[in-house]
């Protein structure tokens, strides 16, 4: 009776019932577990190759910030010998605040200009379906492909002629240009997850554009604009070439020039060089840290289909 009742289930068949038959009980488990516990030295080996190459920098870059400049070339470069924190303060005496303040005003000013133009435009793109839309997003995507070198010469002749040379707006004004275009193929990536059921429930409930960007679009869209946030937060906190070529005072300076400038001026003080290291990293890193999920997240979302 059991018999029969077994050859009639849905889905059993001879070849099954044969497999089941000659296959002792928990071979197949066993080979299974066999194969998931068989360890992958070589990627073991590279993992552990590639945590030394970026811990061991990181370490002697933070046990030389805190070394005696006479202690530097007498004593291990890798061993703590007498660690004071006066380095730090002779970048902190060397106007090391009003660079901060500088590079902390560039920062938010980029970020908030790239986000609020990207997510229009991003809104734009999605939602329309005209040529000149488009049109736009093909250029945003042409600009990916131009390196910001090849137009540093144009943005500082326009920069000149706009009387804006030797300010920090100068700064401001083509990190936003430069940040938009990939920006916008990130949000745009994003907001086509974004059903079209929502989309058309609010329309047919009478909101207009505006409406629906503001209570459905970018509400859904924070874990995008967090990842826009903080990608372009790391490009414009170490943006070195802009700093260079748009300014010359020393009050204008950001923290990467301002390496530059202390690499110069401590030429035989080098924990005090990478004190200022040190300190112009901690803030982007602290970012980096609390923002990473929501970066990765951003990045892969819409490639996936």
């Amino acid at each position: 009776m059991s018999t029969r009742l077994a050859d009639a289930r849905p889905g059993s068949t001879q070849s099954q019932r044969t497999q089941s038959r000659s296959t002792p009980p928990g071979s197949a488990p066993r080979s299974r577990s066999r194969r998931r516990g068989v360890p992958n030295i070589p990627a073991a080996v590279g993992g552990w190759l590639w945590l030394a190459a970026i811990i061991i920098p990181i370490y002697y870059m933070a046990i030389t910030s805190l070394k005696p400049r006479e202690d530097y070339y007498s004593t291990n470069p890798l061993v703590p010998s007498s660690p004071t924190f006066a380095p730090y303060a002779t970048v902190l005496e060397n106007q090391f605040a009003q660079y901060f303040v500088n590079s902390v005003v560039v920062v938010v000013c980029t970020v908030a200009g790239i986000v609020f133009l990207s997510l229009l435009a991003s809104y734009v793109i999605v939602r329309s379906r005209t040529g000149l839309a488009v049109f736009s997003n093909q250029l945003f995507l042409l600009g990916i492909a131009i390196p910001i070198q090849a137009t540093i010469i144009p943005i500082y002749l326009i920069i000149v002629q706009l009387g804006l040379y030797d300010t920090l707006t100068a700064l401001v004004l083509p990190g936003i240009a430069s940040g938009i275009p990939i920006t916008v193929l990130i949000l745009t990536n994003f907001m086509r997850d974004i059903p079209n059921e929502l989309y058309e429930s609010m329309t047919l409930d009478g909101a207009g554009d505006w409406r629906v960007f503001l209570r459905l679009v970018l509400p859904l869209s924070v874990p995008a604009i967090t990842t826009v946030g903080v990608y372009n937060a790391l490009n414009s906190w170490n943006n070195f070439l802009f700093p260079l070529i748009l300014t010359q005072s020393s009050d204008k300076r950001t923290l990467p020039l301002s390496l530059w400038t202390y690499q110069g001026e401590f030429q035989a003080d080098v924990p005090a060089v990478l004190a200022a290291v040190v300190l112009s990293a901690l803030p982007i890193l602290v970012l980096y840290i609390f923002g990473r999920r929501h970066l990765v997240a951003g990045l892969t979302a819409g490639f996936g289909k």
